[in-house]
């Protein structure tokens, strides 16, 4: 059988992008479930889009091509990546699951400021897929997002994305449809500098997830179809994000029933106990810490009673690149012994900042060197508000490994949020008057599932247009009971008052964040929350250049 081709999977899926909307299995908030019900058009495969506002610019069109080549693209970096199911060991304890290979996390992908990079993506897995470029200011039609910017990877299938390199720093990978990035389907991806300003020894990519699936019979899938079916009219207080009556499940999700309640057998439903979280609470979150209780926690793959060991001397200057690459969960991070200077967040450099721990939200990443001890160190990071902890160990010298469920002082020490940090003056975006504002308010609640924007869940046809060449101001008002960690595509913005440069931030109930950007990157670009629980289930919407 021929297996369709980028050229082929994107040309026929850009036929319809002039209209806005790609596919009817789009990577929404009910992929795969009953579109024509909700006003999202047609079902069957991926024929047959919806009608889409007239009057924005295609993924594919002459502007993003312009966009394109005005970057200069440079030499090609190759690399060939398949999604497959798997087994993984997570250091003693083998679950079977969804990866890039037989690695968790996938292998690094590693390129230069200035390549362009090219990846084909095979997908053996038995649901179609994607992949997203998390906090890379790329090409639109190169995003990842199936039903906005590309056609979904059917099984079988293989596509190829391909784009310029424009900016250094740590970014990561993971797909764009349903809850796939909740299982292995992630890994890191390091954009070097040339001209490289920071002077170190060694270097250590820790990637930290949250972990369930093939626990005990637990899916993601499953996670999703019974956090959908609400609370059940209990009323578990109010401000715990909780409080209100239940809904029903998730029809037609794959691997669920008419109902939404898990099929039999079913390998998407699982088989596994409740993983609904109650009393997880946070005072750094505002309150209510996440809804998800996972039985593991990593660093790099690996669990906290067989934590992977980065050997190094004493006195070796460390750049430790730090990826939350998870599902519903921020962490707080801390090196015993040892004090952290950040110098990037989200790939942007900051002025350095001396602190003893950071707490990252799902999508973040923070660059931090250290100055190692002579020794063994636990790098812990603590799952905020879930009361457990991953762990990797540093290790200079001799010593004995510290215990699993090491808590080092410096975890409950001096910490440096995001918006203390101020952006680094070479960074920093030039001072000037907003030509245009999206409020943008952060709705819904847990015992309903029914987390959205403006109280209208994801519907890929719907945009807040934006013109090339303003200044947007984003004002996020969350008036939910929980903690949200927001994600822009295709760009970066600023925090207040010559605050960082990032593209995903942390929203505290009760509060507004409002961040500026250049809309420098024509295109449709996702805005969404990084729960990737919440996104699924509504919490995502679109920024449309107009034409």
């Amino acid at each position: 059988m021929r297996t369709p081709t980028r050229r082929t999977v994107l040309g026929a899926a850009l036929a319809a992008a002039g209209t806005g909307l790609l596919t009817a299995c789009s990577s929404g908030s009910m992929k795969g479930m009953d579109h024509a019900s909700m006003g999202h058009g047609p079902t069957s495969g991926t024929s047959g889009p919806a009608a889409a506002p007239a009057g924005y610019l295609a993924p594919n069109g002459p502007e993003v091509a312009a966009a394109e080549a005005a970057r200069n693209p440079g030499p090609e970096r190759r690399v060939a990546l398949t999604a497959t199911e798997t087994t993984l060991d997570l250091g003693g304890r083998t679950v079977r699951s969804w990866a890039y290979g037989d690695r968790l996390p996938g292998r690094e992908v590693r390129a230069t400021l200035g390549d362009t990079l090219a990846v084909t993506l095979a997908n053996h897995l038995p649901q179609s897929t994607s992949l997203h470029w998390h906090g890379l200011a790329l090409r639109n039609d190169m995003d990842g997002v199936p039903g906005l910017t590309q056609a979904e990877i059917r099984p079988g299938a293989s596509f190829e994305y391909r784009f310029a390199l424009t900016h250094p720093g740590t970014y990561w990978f993971h797909p764009h449809s349903g809850v796939q990035q909740d299982r292995g389907l992630y890994a890191p991806l390091i954009v070097e500098d040339p001209k490289e300003p920071l002077a170190y020894d060694r270097e250590w990519v820790v990637v930290l997830d949250d972990w369930l699936d093939g626990v005990d019979g637990s899916t993601p899938d499953a996670v999703l179809a019974e956090l959908a079916r609400g609370m059940g009219g209990m009323d578990h207080g109010a401000g715990s994000g909780h409080d209100m009556p239940g809904m029903p499940g998730m029809p037609g999700m794959p691997g669920h029933d008419a109902a939404g309640t898990p099929a039999a057998g079913s390998a998407q439903g699982g088989t596994g106990p409740s993983r609904m979280l109650m009393g997880a609470r946070s005072p750094l979150l505002g309150g209510d810490a996440g809804d998800v209780g996972y039985p593991f926690h990593l660093v790099n793959g690996r669990l906290a009673v067989a934590p992977e060991t980065f050997t190094a001397k004493p006195g070796d200057r460390i750049r430790i690149r730090l990826v939350n690459a998870g599902g519903d969960t921020a962490y707080r991070v801390a090196l015993g012994g040892h004090e952290l200077t950040v110098t990037h967040t989200d790939g942007f450099p900051v002025e350095p900042a001396t602190t003893q721990a950071l707490l990252l939200g799902m999508g973040e990443r923070y660059d931090v060197l250290v100055t190692a001890g002579d020794g063994v160190f636990p790098l812990t990071a603590l799952a905020e508000g879930k009361n457990a902890t991953a762990l990797a160990v540093l290790r200079t010298g001799a010593g004995a490994a510290p215990e699993a469920a090491v808590r080092p002082a410096e975890l409950d020490g001096r910490l440096v949020a995001a918006g203390q940090l101020r952006a680094a003056p070479a960074v920093r975006l030039p001072a000037k008057a907003p030509d245009r504002t999206v409020a943008l308010e952060l709705t819904g609640g847990m015992a309903k599932a029914d987390w959205a924007f403006d109280g209208r869940r994801y519907d890929p046809a719907r945009r807040h247009p934006v013109a090339a060449g303003e200044r947007v101001r984003l004002e996020f008002r969350n008036s939910t009971a929980m903690w949200h960690p927001v994600h822009l595509h295709g760009h970066s913005f600023a925090l207040p008052g010559d605050g960082p440069r990032k593209d995903t931030a942390i929203v505290l109930p009760g509060a507004t964040l409002a961040v500026e950007f250049d809309a420098d990157n024509p295109g449709l670009w996702m805005v969404h929350c990084h729960n990737v629980y919440h996104a699924e289930t509504g919490m995502m919407t679109v920024l449309g250049y107009r034409a």
